[in-house]
């Protein structure tokens, strides 16, 4: 059994969502121990719970001391069969982590797999699922992944209850991935988005997107607007609104950038912060940004060859990411760049193969 320290560098839930992935994907039993030692309420929370729960059920795996409040899981996995999966996280706790922490095992699952997930769609302190089927997914799919992700019904603080629909092929292989250059950028899409507010929410926050974009020198763009009431199956069971804004780069690469709104600021803030964090990021003249760069770095552990990627800031979860991946498959990572700053990160994966394809 694989000991994982929960405290190491980052020291929050996303560790322990990729040690449980990983654990799930290679067959390889781990105990993460000291978990979020490094948060103010440390130990597991119901968002994490429903994680680890949701990939047990996927591959059939027997878990320890899987509680709320837990510092300490054992999780010992068998393999994941081709089903379909419908799992309720129980409060708006964000879908898109638990996807994260689903998603490598069910490419190398034996066969087609599928979930809904129902929770919160659009959080604070996770990537939207805007980001996943915007940016997220079609890299992916430049690595060999096929299959779709489909957004519901959106669910926003407090109640979530939003609904999200994924269905993977698997893969035998993955294959390198290479985004060294920023090149140009193609174009730049967008969506602002509202559930049970008035029209001029989302109208407003497109509109300071656009301006913000305009002065930054940024004038191909298309940004489309989602205004949904109760009477639309898509509409959020609480109100909510956000911006999501995805520039697509000549070279491969993608940047985006996104902003939630909250009670009491102005839709131009959020259209303003939404727009300045994507330029922000292609101002770096990387082709990956923070964000997707801890994302992917599983995937190129896990890839046939070497892969490199220039990010436009190193950040602390991909360090943490890359320590993990590490320490449970033995991909190996060369960093060249400083936290917080641009850097090159390049990987020799370990070439995972599904067996259950390979005798196919």
């Amino acid at each position: 059994m694989i000991e994982i320290d929960g405290s190491m560098l980052e020291g929050g839930g996303q560790l322990l969502r990729v040690s449980v992935a990983l654990s799930a994907v290679t067959g390889k039993p781990i105990r993460v121990f000291n978990i979020r030692a490094k948060r103010p309420n440390p130990g597991l929370r119901a968002q994490h719970l429903s994680a680890v729960q949701a990939v047990a059920k996927l591959v059939g795996a027997s878990t320890g001391k899987l509680s709320v409040g837990s510092r300490e899981v054992e999780f010992i996995p068998s393999y994941a069969e081709s089903k379909h999966l419908e799992i309720d996280i129980g409060t708006a706790g964000s879908t898109s982590l638990v996807l994260q922490a689903m998603m490598p095992a069910m490419a190398f699952a034996m066969g087609p797999t599928s979930v809904v997930i129902k929770g919160g769609t659009n959080n604070p302190m996770a990537p939207p699922i805007d980001f996943l089927k915007r940016a997220l997914f079609p890299k992916l799919q430049m690595l060999g992944v096929s299959g779709s992700l489909e957004l519901v019904r959106r669910g926003f603080y407090p109640r979530g209850q939003g609904r999200v629909r994924l269905g993977m092929n698997p893969v035998t292989r993955l294959s390198s991935l290479t985004l060294r250059e920023l090149g140009q950028v193609s174009k730049i899409s967008g969506l602002a988005y509202s559930s049970r507010l008035p029209s001029h929410v989302v109208e407003r926050m497109a509109s300071s997107a656009e301006d913000t974009l305009l002065r930054a020198g940024y004038s191909d763009f298309l940004i489309s607007k989602e205004i949904l009431q109760p009477e639309d199956p898509q509409c959020a069971v609480d109100p909510g609104c956000g911006i999501i804004l995805v520039a697509e780069l000549s070279r491969g690469g993608v940047i985006s950038g996104d902003a939630l709104g909250v009670r009491g600021k102005p839709a131009e803030k959020v259209g303003y912060e939404g727009a300045s964090a994507l330029i922000g990021q292609l101002e770096a003249h990387a082709p990956v940004d923070k964000h997707l760069g801890d994302q992917l770095a599983i995937w190129v552990g896990l890839a046939e060859g070497t892969s490199e990627m220039k990010v436009s800031e190193l950040t602390l979860h991909t360090l943490t990411c890359i320590e993990v991946i590490e320490s449970i498959v033995g991909a190996r990572f060369i960093v060249d760049g400083e936290k917080g700053k641009p850097a090159t990160v390049v990987c020799q994966g370990i070439g995972l193969t599904n067996k259950a394809l390979g005798r196919a």
